[in-house]
């Protein structure tokens, strides 16, 4: 147990002097074998019982918790939720409790005076956040990232017209992206309902928003005080990985890896040019599966990556013909896969 040195440190305050130990002076254990004993106020040795220490301060809590005792909600925490930096003001609130005969009114009252529309259009967007990102398993730095965006956008008076699922989208989006977690427009239409089209044009406004906040200044209490930096798009590779695992590959790992160095290498394609992401890595994964033995139809990728099976099939035809190049040769010694097992649509 760590002592208190008898000279302040460092700006006045005493500091805890880890060289100083307690142990107990009848057995000289190290590491010494001490027990807090909160009940009668004494650190007791283990080994000998020999009071090393009295007066101990319990620091714990002095009720007892059960699972069923919550059931008035008589909650007997004395500390409300930690502070909240995507919230503005102190977050101090009162709550008035549903007894007594004016007990109604006063909770009227204080509605009335507490009640902040700002705060509460906050509140809904986030809770609207959060549910979107934990549909689809975005994580918690996803939606953190998301909440932020869309104070920036409230806090600067911005995107004034756009309803605000609309921002909800572009939000959500833009924090995939950031997050190196990204989703295609397919995937947020099919997850907010907006349309494609309105998600491309809140996204270049976003981002064209976010480029140019911190240089004018807007001073905004936030968890994310890194910037913003703009992103490519969502590329082949990155497809990849997320299509594979929803496969059922009985080694999506191998899968993985030989489709995104496919997908590394169609920039050499010159027929793939201008394709979309989704229909080259559905094309690249399609190409890996029966290279290695472990075949998918068109259609079962196509579902999964939300396109046509005769836009797999398409894309495809040009890997094929294109597939001295971009099958590995060490690939072929190492008895990986063989182009053999090749289709040729």
């Amino acid at each position: 147990m760590a002592e208190l040195t008898g000279e302040p440190q460092e700006g006045g305050r005493y500091q805890p002097d880890l060289n100083n130990i307690l142990i107990c002076p009848d057995c000289r254990e190290i590491p010494p074998n001490l027990i807090e004993e909160f009940s009668s106020g004494d650190m007791v040795c283990a080994s000998c019982g020999l009071v090393v220490g009295d007066r101990i301060v319990d620091t714990r809590s002095e009720w007892r918790t059960f699972s069923n005792d919550d059931q008035g909600n008589d909650d007997p925490s004395r500390v409300g939720d930690g502070p909240n930096a995507l919230i503005d003001g102190d977050q101090l609130q009162t709550k008035i409790a549903y007894e007594g005969r004016n007990a109604r009114n006063l909770t009227n009252a204080q509605n009335k005076l507490t009640n902040d529309k700002s705060s509460k259009t906050l509140m809904t967007a986030y809770r609207d956040i959060q549910s979107l990102t934990d549909s689809i398993n975005a994580g918690r730095a996803v939606a953190d990232a998301a909440k932020h965006i869309f104070k920036l956008v409230d806090e600067g008076k911005v995107m004034k017209g756009k309803s605000q699922e609309v921002i909800i989208a572009g939000c959500i989006f833009i924090a995939c992206r950031q997050n190196n977690v990204p989703r295609t427009f397919q995937e947020i239409f099919a997850l907010t309902k907006v349309q494609k089209k309105e998600i491309g044009r809140i996204f270049k406004q976003l981002e064209a928003y976010l480029q140019k906040v911190r240089p004018e200044g807007i001073k905004i209490q936030s968890i994310h005080n890194q910037g913003y930096s703009a992103k490519g798009s969502t590329s082949a590779e990155e497809l990849c990985a997320r299509y594979v695992s929803n496969l059922g590959f009985h080694n999506p790992i191998r899968i993985e890896n030989v489709a995104r160095s496919l997908a590394s290498k169609t920039a050499s394609v010159a027929d793939l040019a201008g394709r979309s992401p989704l229909s080259v890595a559905a094309a690249c994964i399609y190409m890996a599966s029966h290279f290695m033995g472990q075949p998918r139809s068109s259609r079962q990728i196509a579902s999964v990556a939300g396109v046509s099976e005769g836009t797999v099939k398409t894309a495809y035809r040009f890997l094929w013909n294109a597939k001295e190049q971009l099958i590995a040769p060490e690939w072929l010694r190492d008895g990986m896969g063989s182009m053999d097992k090749l289709p040729v649509n």
